[in-house]
Parts: C-alpha cells; structure tokens; sequence
C-alpha cells in the first residue's frame, strides 16, 4: 500500500514532534530562596561552612559546583570583633553579594514585608557566647529563635522547610515542644549532624533489617558537642535494625575507673571496642600501651533500646580523636566496623552532602532524614548528661520510647578532595 504524500508530511511531522517532546528539558523548579537564621558568623564557623557555600561553591573556591538555593536573608545574634575566633564576617559578606542582613528574625522571614516570603529556614545555632547549663550544655537560644520562626509563619497562614544544625534544642522540654509544633503545623522539619553523611572507611553499613545485640563507638573532645555527633553516628546505623527504632529504656554515664571496671561487669563487649580502636586515623594507640593508660578520664554512656540493643559510647580524650564504631550481629557470630572520617581542613567537604540533603527538602516538602532521629539523640544527650551530673546514676527513659522507620540509606561519598594548604578566602 503506497503512502500519500500528504500522509507522508503528517507522518514526518508527527515524528518530528515526538522527538522535540522526548527531548525536552522537564520544567525545574525555581532555585528556592532561604532564610538563614545564626547565633554568630565567624570564620569556619558552622554557618561559614554551610553558608558560605551558596557564593562559594562546595570547594569554598569560588567554582562550581554550589547549592541550587539562594540565600536571601540572614539575621545573625551576635556580632563580634574579637577575638579573632569570633570576628564577624557577615557584614562583609551581606556587602559583597547582596542578601540582606536583617535587623530581627521576622525581618529575615518576611524580606520587610508582613508574611513570610521566602522558601526555606536554616537555623544554625552551633558557636557563640551563651550560658551553660548544669549539665553542661551550651543554651544556644534556639527556644526564642524557634518562636520567632513560628511566630511569622502562624501569622501567614504557611510554613516552608526548616533546617536545624545539629540538635532541637539543649534540653528534652524545648526539643520535645520543637518537633510537636512542626508536626502540628505540618511543616517540613530535619536536623542532626553531618557525620551520618560523611564517608565511612571501609564502607560499611547496617544491612537493612539485620537483627543487632552491641554497638560500641569512639568519640572525644566535649561531652555536649562532640558527644552529639557520636550518638547521631550510633542512630543512624542503629535506626537501620530489623523492625526499625524501637526507643529507648535506659541510660546511664560512666567516668573515671568505673568505665573500665564496666567490663568485667558485662556491660560492653571489650572486643568490640578493640575492634572499633583499629580504625584510629587521627591518633594512634601506640605499641606496648592499652588505651586505659592514655586517657586519663574516660567517660562511657551506656544506651539500652527497648528491643534489647545496647549501644556503649566511650569519650576517650588523651587517646582518641576519631569517630569509630563496631557491631555485632544478634544471630550469628559476624561483626562489622569502620571509621566516620571527616576532612580535617578546608574545604571541610562533610557538609557538602547535609547541604544536598537540604535542597532536597526544599524541592520535595518532606525531609531526606528522620527529625525523629534527632528528637532521639537530643533525648539521649540530655539524660546522659543528667546521669553524669546525678552521680551516673541509671535513668529510665520512658519519654524516648520514640518509634520510627526511615527509608533513607547512606551513600559512600566521593574520595575526599585534596587538602588546601592555604586558609585565603
């Protein structure tokens, strides 16, 4: 049967259109606009990390590539000229490209108008001069910024993503209250550190759904700051278990002797410890020494989930500057380990992947990681630090029967870029 060469015009455009459809760039959403809210922004500061990779770019060298997000506004809570540590550079920034440094909170929010006007919120509460609690903890003023936050956003009848550095807050109150008014206002809340997101040496995770009996891990410096990271390293590979989290039952802070003395007690499995030990980077345990002999004043937190996990966090200053942790398996003899690297020096590329975790939120409306992930480790380091202040006493934590299951999964990142030896930016 021949074709007419009318049919044959229709036929070929027909076609042709097909092709101009398939090939078409799919509409993108626009570049979101955000709010940053900071307690203060010096120079590798959290909010210099995060922040400054908007007009920087990942590397902090000024090339490609950097968020997909606009940094419109930032409201910062202290301003300092010294010391040096502390001296502000937003002024500067706010000068150099053109967001606006706002004069209050709500300002930031609303851009000066009266409704919220921008696409998402970071607050970055990490650094700065506040008071410290009786147990210890840095009282970052996230309880009256949070308030600002939902102040503006109840006026204009909407919420926009929100982004909390590191944990909800320095108490169980105020981090409870937090994660109960996002979810009442149904606004789109995620949190945490950024160590479950920075590279693994090996690569290992929990497989999805494996049944696990101990987690032991490493950590060091303060108890408040750094011991954050490590429960927030423990979570996210214990979230991973068969039926998902369960809570948690207990908790208890060891010090001094009585970590050791722990032991013999069967409160935690020494291999695994020792196991956790072989991926020091940082610092080494030299040979012919045991690491009791080279940290002066060890700390252990004692973690036990409802379903029959423990989890045992060992502070280890004097002989540990590494994230490491081991596991074992609760129906076979298998265990597993590795080491949680950050980069040491600029670029400080750890924070490139919480940064691609939260311009995901703000394209989807829903967070890439459980907030309830840090509902718990703010939980956690709350009582811990009770049970130290309380003179380690065991702590029934009913409260933080927190159930959850998450589809979010780690992802071996890229080899970790070259080291910059010089600090010009």
């Amino acid at each position: 049967m021949m074709t007419s060469p009318r049919s044959l015009r229709m036929v070929i455009v027909l076609s042709c259109s097909a092709v101009l459809a398939q090939d078409a760039t799919p509409p993108q959403k626009p570049i979101p606009n955000v709010a940053a809210v900071t307690t203060i922004y010096s120079h590798n500061s959290h909010a210099d990390l995060i922040l400054g990779r908007f007009f920087e770019g990942n590397n902090l060298d000024g090339r490609e590539p950097r968020p997909k997000m606009k940094l419109v506004s930032l409201f910062v809570d202290q301003f300092h000229d010294a010391p040096p540590h502390l001296k502000d550079k937003s002024r500067e920034l706010a000068a150099k490209h053109g967001f606006r440094l706002s004069p209050s909170i709500s300002d930031a929010l609303t851009l000066g108008t009266d409704k919220l006007a921008v696409d998402g919120i970071l607050l970055l509460a990490e650094h700065g001069e506040y008071p410290v609690s009786d147990t210890g903890q840095t009282v970052y003023p996230k309880r009256r910024v949070f308030g600002e936050i939902i102040k503006v956003c109840e006026a204009s009848g909407r919420t926009v993503p929100l982004f909390f550095d590191k944990h909800l807050a320095d108490n169980w109150a105020d981090a409870k209250a937090h994660f109960d008014t996002a979810k009442r206002l149904r606004m789109p809340l995620m949190a945490g550190s950024s160590i479950p997101v920075t590279w693994r040496n090996p690569a290992v995770d929990v497989p999805r759904g494996a049944k696990l009996k101990q987690i032991v891990a490493t950590s060091y410096h303060t108890l408040d700051a750094y011991g954050f990271h490590a429960l927030e390293m423990v979570q996210c590979l214990a979230e991973q278990r068969a039926g998902g989290e369960t809570g948690i039952a207990a908790v208890q802070c060891l010090t001094d002797a009585e970590v050791w003395k722990a032991e013999s007690r069967g409160i935690y499995d020494r291999k695994l410890l020792d196991l956790a030990l072989t991926h020091l980077k940082w610092t080494k345990i030299p040979a012919g020494q045991r690491v009791e002999d080279l940290a002066p004043n060890p700390v252990l937190w004692v973690i036990d989930y409802r379903d029959g996990l423990r989890a045992n966090i060992f502070t280890l200053n004097g002989a540990v500057g590494d994230w490491c942790v081991a596991w074992n398996y609760a129906d076979n003899d298998r265990s597993d380990s590795t080491h949680f690297e950050m980069q040491q020096f600029l670029p400080f590329a750890h924070f490139t992947p919480q940064l691609e975790g939260i311009e995901r939120m703000l394209q989807t409306n829903q967070p890439t990681w459980p907030a309830e992930r840090t509902l718990l480790t703010s939980g956690l380091l709350d009582e811990l630090l009770l049970s130290k202040k309380n003179g380690s006493s065991r702590r029934n934590t009913p409260h933080l029967a927190i159930t959850y299951q998450t589809d979010w999964r780690w992802r071996q990142l890229p080899p970790i870029p070259p080291e910059r030896k010089s600090e010009v930016r």
